[in-house]
Parts: C-alpha cells; sequence; structure tokens
C-alpha cells in the first residue's frame, strides 16, 4: 500500500479560530481526518505533519524522501512566500507534490501571489478550501 504525506505549515494548527472567514470554520484535526477518509477510500495510507517551525518541515521532506512517499500535499502556509529552503527540499526530495491553499491567495494582498514552491511542484490548487486538499491527493494517486 502506498503512503502519502499532508503537510501543513505555520498557523494552520489554528485552522477553524483564525480567520475563519478567510480560512473556513474547519479545524486541522478534522482536515486531516477528511483527508484520511479520503486516503482510506483510495487504499492508500496518510501520514501528517504540522509545524510552525521551517525547519521541522524540511526534516519531514528529507525522512518521507528516504522513505519512498509516493506523493506529498503542501500548504506551506507563509513560507510559500519566504522559503527557498523548504522550496529545495521540495525540489530536491523527488516526491510528486501538490501546493495546496484554503483561500485564494491572487485574491489577496500582493505579496501572496509569488510561491517560491510552485515550480517545484507538479500542480498548485487555491481558492477551493478543504476541496483542494482532497482533490490533490486524488489527483496523486491517479499519476502513473
Amino acid at each position: 500500500m502506498k503512503t502519502y504525506g499532508l503537510l501543513n505549515g505555520p498557523n494552520l494548527d489554528r485552522l477553524g479560530k483564525r480567520e475563519p472567514e478567510v480560512y473556513g470554520h474547519t479545524t486541522l484535526t478534522q482536515l486531516e481526518q477528511l483527508v484520511g477518509d479520503e486516503a482510506k477510500r483510495l487504499k492508500v495510507r496518510l501520514e501528517c505533519l504540522q509545524s510552525n517551525r521551517e525547519g521541522a518541515l524540511i526534516d519531514q521532506i528529507s525522512k518521507w524522501a528516504d522513505s519512498g512517499l509516493a506523493g506529498m500535499v503542501i500548504n506551506a502556509g507563509a513560507f510559500t512566500h519566504t522559503s527557498i529552503a523548504l522550496r529545495d527540499a521540495i525540489a530536491g526530495s523527488e516526491i510528486p507534490c501538490v501546493e495546496v491553499h484554503l483561500s485564494n491567495v491572487h485574491k489577496r494582498e500582493e505579496f501572496r501571489h509569488r510561491s517560491y514552491m510552485a515550480a517545484a511542484c507538479v500542480g498548485v490548487i487555491c481558492g477551493l478550501g478543504v476541496e483542494g486538499y482532497l482533490a490533490a491527493l486524488r489527483f496523486l494517486v491517479a499519476r502513473k
């Protein structure tokens, strides 16, 4: 059975509480459960990590790369717009990765329009809320 990763960055532990008008009312625990349920339906395993620390996210990507992870969904939060190190970890991992954002970052502040990660990913989904995570996992599982 293939294993996929779900990686969430800074402040995503505050989902459901932080700016629900932007990020929705679903908590991180609920989000991970929804994606986990979809993984079971797709007959794959899911490993999840959320961290507010850039190094912890990079360490997890390295661990997953060494373990042969089949694919990864990442919402790097604000690190999307600031972290070349995280981008390099994704690119160097050779893990097929889909970048996801709950909100449509292109309708928000200009600094959110630039993603350092996008070019290292096989796709980017934004503005679909929780459904974006599910779509990303489905896409990765369907890839040959």
